[in-house]
């Protein structure tokens, strides 16, 4: 397998006021295409800033990072958004799906951005729902579906340009345990299918459904 991220000595420092505050420090790492990596450690660890940095969200102040072979570590925010749209998919806890949009819609959303004619957009945003399950679900909207379909659009959304990596920060947060183990599940079947994932969880039995686990503290891989 190769590699869709490297990050090499990488660290980031924020400026409050006059002082410089490290929030990564000297990390490096690898993760193959295909893995399935979950990140933990204590408030305050860096696992976000960590999350945020392969999610082209920020910049590193130092060091080096290749996303599926491209170095991204110096890139201008247009670029930045460009590597997001094409190569990053993204889970988050609270789902941040469309209200007023159905689940087509909101699954449909990134083929509009790429700027893939509606036709096609519609037929790939209803199979990426049939991947996750919620096909028959395709005209509702979020305030029509549970707690853990509304995640499976997220989910589906996330795939909706066929990315690279799938970031899912603390993705069963909001969900009750039965609930997350389906979620789970799904990300599960996307791993096995060949999806590369890298998970951040504060909860054990989360990470222990990656294949492996990485855990900082004070801005360091300590394990």
């Amino acid at each position: 397998m190769s590699e869709a991220i490297v990050l090499e000595n990488l660290s980031k420092t924020y400026a409050m006021g006059n002082v410089e505050v490290p929030a990564l420090r000297d990390v490096s790492l690898r993760i193959e295409r295909g893995d399935y990596v979950a990140v933990m450690g204590p408030s305050g660890s860096g696992k976000s800033t960590l999350m945020n940095v392969i999610g082209c969200l920020d910049r590193p102040t130092s060091g080096r990072y290749l996303l599926d072979g491209e170095d991204v570590s110096a890139l201008d925010d247009d670029a930045l958004a460009r590597i997001r749209l094409r190569k990053l998919g993204f889970v988050f806890q609270a789902f941040n799906l469309l209200p007023r949009a159905t689940a087509l819609r909101n699954v449909a959303l990134p083929l509009f951005y790429a700027g893939m004619p509606r036709t096609e957009r519609e037929a790939g945003a209803l199979a990426l729902l049939a991947e996750v399950g919620l096909a028959e679900r395709a005209l509702h909207r979020p305030s029509q579906l549970s707690g853990g379909e509304q995640q499976r659009v997220a989910i589906a959304r996330a795939l909706a340009n066929d990315p690279a990596v799938l970031l899912a920060d603390e993705p069963t947060g909001n969900l009750d345990s039965r609930t997350s183990d389906e979620i789970l599940g799904v990300l599960a079947k996307l791993n096995a299918a060949g999806r590369t994932i890298v998970l951040v969880t504060h909860d054990e039995t989360v990470a222990r459904r990656a294949r492996r686990t990485i855990r900082l503290l004070d801005g360091r891989i300590v394990s």
